[in-house]
């Protein structure tokens, strides 16, 4: 099996991850996010809480056509939990996979009640592996943990399937709109203030930082392109700064599954707030 990064990769501090290039097996899963296949609630959830196993919900997405091809799940230092923490899996669609990008299902839950199930938009960019939210947040979908769960997932995910004619809208609006060099740093500058409070102090980082490319195909000016240096450099971290004190450091990358979905949705409404501006 050709994996797209090493077989456990961290996902930044609190949890691991698996990305393939091909469907992940459910032995692939077990390695790095065993809590998708934990077969019982966590003893703190009533009788009220309606069990379903994350993995009877993936089995009947596959059965509809949806394939996981990446998983990650909460790192915790009890033991007691980890086998029903929160975990994440991005899923296409056999519809939705083309030469450069995927538009993905990206499925959220825990067994702990810290989380319902819940389904949000996402694109995958192949040339840069980098997995992207978007961030119209009227569209997620939630399911409680009562009731007929597995249909109602299903269902979710077709909602969210639907949508992607949207999504695509958007990407495409965002590569027809070229950003000169004010723009650019400009978007670079109002990205960092997401991250970083930049009325305390300054962000460790510069706009031409995050605005440097990592790829020859990454050069270009448009809208989309830009939108993804920007992303890539603040979800992977690594770029050599100043913290507020003036020590040399390097930026962290993004840890935990909720830090890095609220960073990924507010970077996209960035981005497609500029293409309005510009359209």
């Amino acid at each position: 099996m050709a994996y797209t990064h090493s077989l456990a990769a961290r996902f930044g501090h609190n949890q691991t991850s698996l990305r393939s290039s091909s469907p992940l097996t459910n032995e692939d899963i077990m390695s790095v996010a065993p809590s998708i296949l934990a077969h019982e609630k966590h003893a703190s959830r009533s009788d009220r809480y309606t069990y379903i196993p994350t993995i009877t919900v993936l089995d009947g997405l596959r059965k509809e056509g949806f394939s996981p091809f990446m998983v990650c799940q909460t790192r915790t230092r009890d033991d007691q939990k980890r086998s029903h923490a929160k975990h994440l899996i991005r899923l296409r669609h056999a519809s939705q996979i083309n030469a450069t990008e995927a538009n993905e299902v990206v499925l959220l839950n825990s067994h702990d009640g810290t989380s319902s199930y819940q389904m949000l938009a996402g694109v995958y960019r192949f040339v840069c592996s980098n997995g992207m939210v978007c961030g119209d947040t009227q569209s997620d979908i939630r399911v409680r943990h009562t009731g007929d769960i597995v249909d109602n997932v299903i269902e979710g995910a077709f909602r969210v399937l639907d949508g992607f004619d949207l999504v695509d809208g958007q990407r495409e609006g965002m590569k027809s709109l070229t950003l000169d060099a004010g723009e650019q740093s400009a978007f670079a500058r109002a990205a960092l203030s997401l991250r970083y409070d930049t009325e305390v102090s300054p962000a460790p980082v510069t706009e031409s930082q995050l605005l440097r490319p990592k790829r020859q195909s990454d050069v270009a000016a448009d809208l989309w392109t830009t939108f993804n240096r920007v992303q890539e450099n603040m979800i992977r971290g690594g770029l050599r700064g100043r913290s507020a004190s003036g020590k040399a450091m390097r930026t962290r990358e993004v840890q935990g599954i909720d830090q890095n979905i609220k960073l990924n949705r507010a970077l996209w409404v960035l981005a497609e707030e500029m293409r309005k501006i510009k359209g």
